[in-house]
């Protein structure tokens, strides 16, 4: 099949790139490379810069003749949708709806979205479930859902098939951490760096980390399942922030004390994903632990450290 990857040169997508090259896909990456690094494009990939609101976005479409779009691109900066909640709009609806336009114009077979389950869902009592209210609380959450209902409308009125893909907090190899990235990448930059770590609010909150590996795993899974569904990709099981950094911290070897500092505003105290759906339409669960995936990417970040200076 002949794939777009929106984003394709950034943390997840590049690594599901990798995985339908090797499924034998042929695989195009679009990317405006703010974010993404020309480094995570694999070789067999063809890489084209362009942002997804650029207009050339239809010759593009015009002259490949995609089969699925796998759509990753975005403003994902919860604190920036904060401050400019007119650019987060502009990046996560209105380039969602410029690459929908194409799809349509053009006759894609399939769109696959790699949505927020942590920004969409609002405070977590339970596992979140797919029918769940949504209660986003910040820009960004608003205009990930409302791509979604965008792209639901493409579905039932243009008969463009879709998979949307929540995603609870990813961490793997590639993640920046610098700026606003996931804390796991930060947390190990900072202990590699024999920097301060600072831990926001009192670390009790908890997150469903996801490894990479397994949100590749759905996202191959979607090429050829989950029509028109809605699906939660996490681990079910909650971990607090400070259960995490004692984890980093004993991986690697010492025992260095966190600093505390007063907790963000409108930060969730606890977000973690049903993910029932996900296994009985797309055959997908999480496999890695938590534990297994902190060691690989702590090794990655250990592996990218520059060597130091020779005197």
């Amino acid at each position: 099949m002949k794939i777009l990857v929106t984003g394709g040169a950034g943390f997840i997508a590049s690594h599901v790139v990798d995985a339908y090259l090797d499924a034998g896909h042929e695989v195009t990456v679009l990317d405006d490379l703010s974010k993404g690094k020309k480094k995570n494009v694999a070789p067999k990939a063809r890489l084209v810069t362009m942002d997804i609101r650029d207009p050339n976005l239809s010759t593009l479409f015009a002259q490949s003749g995609f089969d699925i779009v796998n759509h990753h691109a975005a403003q994902i900066d919860v604190r920036r949708s904060m401050q400019d909640p007119f650019f987060d709009a502009s990046v996560n609806i209105l380039g969602t709806l410029r690459l929908l336009e194409c799809c349509r114009t053009y006759g894609a077979r399939k769109f696959i979205f790699a949505s927020s389950g942590g920004a969409i869902y609002g405070e977590c009592e339970k596992p979140a479930q797919e029918s769940d209210e949504l209660r986003p609380e910040s820009p960004y959450g608003y205009s990930k859902a409302g791509a979604e209902i965008y792209i639901q409308f493409y579905g039932k009125y243009y008969h463009l098939p879709y998979t949307l893909l929540r995603y609870a907090n990813v961490y793997g190899p590639r993640q920046d951490a610098l700026g606003e990235a996931g804390v796991i990448s930060i947390f190990i930059g900072k202990l590699l760096a024999n920097e301060p770590v600072t831990i926001f609010g009192t670390g009790r909150q908890e997150r469903d980390y996801v490894s990479v590996w397994d949100v590749v795993a759905a996202n191959v899974a979607a090429l050829t399942k989950g029509e028109n569904g809605i699906f939660n990709i996490g681990t079910q099981l909650p971990a607090s922030v400070n259960a995490l950094y004692d984890k980093l911290a004993k991986i690697h070897g010492r025992n260095v004390k966190p600093v505390y500092a007063p907790a963000r505003p409108g930060e969730l105290e606890r977000s973690v994903l049903n993910t029932a759906a996900a296994q009985q339409a797309l055959g997908w669960r999480s496999v890695r632990s938590l534990d297994q995936g902190l060691e690989e990417t702590y090794r990655f970040f250990l592996e990218q450290k520059p060597a130091p200076a020779k005197a």
